[in-house]
């Protein structure tokens, strides 16, 4: 059952994490290009997808802690430091991107369609592209403790 379990937690990681990673960091330059030229629908559509992509694929992205847990449950692990350390940094992610980016996002959104260049402009691309950084190295923080677990008996 195992691995049955961790299967699942990496495909969860890597088809939902991934896309909203993906996604998240190509919207500051798609903002900036939107800012650009306002009357260009297509970046604006661009904009929605991106931002589409982080809401439905982030909410997706619960399965990746619940796999997890299932997971560290029947390796009997839940109580090891790299886990909890884990989870604290998954949270992190988790919060800076429902508190943080999606608002953010959305803020950008509305205010292209109200024409508020200064909400929407150089500075808000900025600062998603700082967050989103945040963000991603959250991520890579939490795989590379995945992967290189201290005390596991996997020899890596």
């Amino acid at each position: 059952m195992t691995k049955f379990f961790l299967s699942l937690h990496v495909l969860a990681a890597v088809l939902a994490i991934g896309p909203v990673t993906v996604a998240a960091s190509m919207f500051p330059k798609a903002l900036r290009t939107a800012h650009g030229s306002p009357g260009d629908g297509d970046a604006r559509s661009n904009l929605r997808l991106l931002h589409r992509v982080c809401r439905v694929y982030g909410a997706v992205g619960i399965a990746v802690p619940v796999f997890g847990f299932a997971t560290a449950g029947s390796l009997g692990v839940l109580g090891s430091a790299w886990l909890i350390t884990s989870i604290l940094l998954t949270a992190a992610a988790a919060g800076l991107l429902v508190l943080r980016i999606l608002p953010g996002q959305d803020s950008a959104l509305t205010a292209l369609r109200a024409d508020d260049t200064t909400a929407a402009g150089p500075a808000a691309a900025a600062r998603l592209a700082m967050l989103t950084g945040v963000f991603n190295l959250l991520w890579a923080t939490v795989t590379v403790l995945m992967i290189v677990r201290p005390g596991s008996t996997t020899g890596a």
